[in-house]
């Protein structure tokens, strides 16, 4: 069985953990989630790779909504940073789901990038771990997560 782990924070304006948890429970058999919810962008690091090294998880998502303020940008490069540093450490994806307050035109549309992101990266997360020829086929398709997609250049 594998085992997905969710972190989130109680800074994102919308619950994303859940938008994602319930996307793979509609998708996967045979799975089990663990989530682990912290504050903020800065203590996911932490919290995912100890999904991974003290849960066993096989993937993590990394599930946030930094501000629209400059701090707040910062704070969210520096999360990043330590996402990244995460995965090289325990040599396990860990899939960054942000949504940044900016990218939105109102709480609505906030609302909907939320959903619409947290559960696309729960499909790349189980295509990753169950069907990643579905991920090749893909490449240099101009997919995006959340809005639409970009499409290839010609």
């Amino acid at each position: 069985m594998k085992k997905i782990g969710i972190a989130d924070t109680t800074f994102a304006r919308y619950d994303m953990g859940s938008a994602a948890e319930d996307e793979l429970k509609s998708v996967a058999d045979g799975i089990k989630i663990v989530r682990y919810t912290v504050p903020g962008i800065k203590d996911l690091p932490v919290a995912c790779k100890k999904l991974i090294e003290e849960e066993g998880c096989d993937i993590v998502m990394a599930l946030g909504m930094p501000g629209p303020k400059d701090k707040d940008k910062m704070c969210a490069h520096e999360a990043s940073t330590g996402l990244i540093r995460a995965q090289l450490m325990t040599n396990t994806h860990i899939i960054e789901v942000f949504v940044h307050e900016d990218e939105a035109a109102d709480d609505r549309e906030l609302t909907f990038l939320a959903d619409r992101r947290s559960r696309e990266h729960a499909l790349n997360v189980h295509k990753l771990l169950f069907r990643p020829q579905d991920l090749r086929r893909n490449a240099g398709k101009g997919k995006r997560q959340g809005f639409e997609d970009a499409g290839p250049v010609n």
